[in-house]
C-alpha cells in the first residue's frame, strides 16, 4: 500500500475534525501551523537537517511547488494551507499504522 494513496475514513475524520477546528477555532490553528513550521526551520536545533528533510517531504506531498516551500504558513495560499493540513493528516493517520515494536537491525 502506498502512501500517498492511503485514504481511509481515519484521515477523513482527521479532515472533518480539522475543518471543525478551523471554523469555530481559527486564529489558533494558523498559529499553531506557523510555530510548527518555524520550529521545524529552527537552525539552533540538533536535528535541523533531518527537520528540513521531513518539512521538504510533508510540502511534497501536499503537492506546494519547490520555489514555494520557502514561505511561512501564512504567506501560502489558501488552498495550499488546506493541501498542507491535509497531508499532515494522512501523514498521521500512515503513522498509526506503522508496526508498533520496531527493531533496528544490528
Amino acid at each position: 500500500m502506498s502512501i500517498l494513496n492511503y485514504s481511509t475514513k481515519p484521515v477523513e475524520g482527521l479532515n472533518h475534525i480539522a475543518a471543525l477546528r478551523g471554523k469555530f477555532f481559527p486564529a489558533n490553528g494558523e498559529r499553531d501551523m506557523c510555530r510548527f513550521i518555524d520550529d521545524m526551520r529552527d537552525k539552533y536545533e540538533p536535528g535541523y537537517h533531518d527537520n528540513i528533510r521531513v518539512l521538504s517531504a510533508l510540502f511534497d506531498l501536499a503537492d506546494i511547488d519547490k520555489e514555494r516551500q520557502h514561505l511561512k504558513f501564512n504567506e501560502l495560499t489558501t488552498d495550499e494551507k488546506e493541501r498542507l493540513i491535509k497531508a499532515m493528516n494522512k501523514l498521521k493517520a500512515v503513522v498509526s499504522l506503522f508496526p508498533k515494536n520496531l527493531i533496528l537491525p544490528l
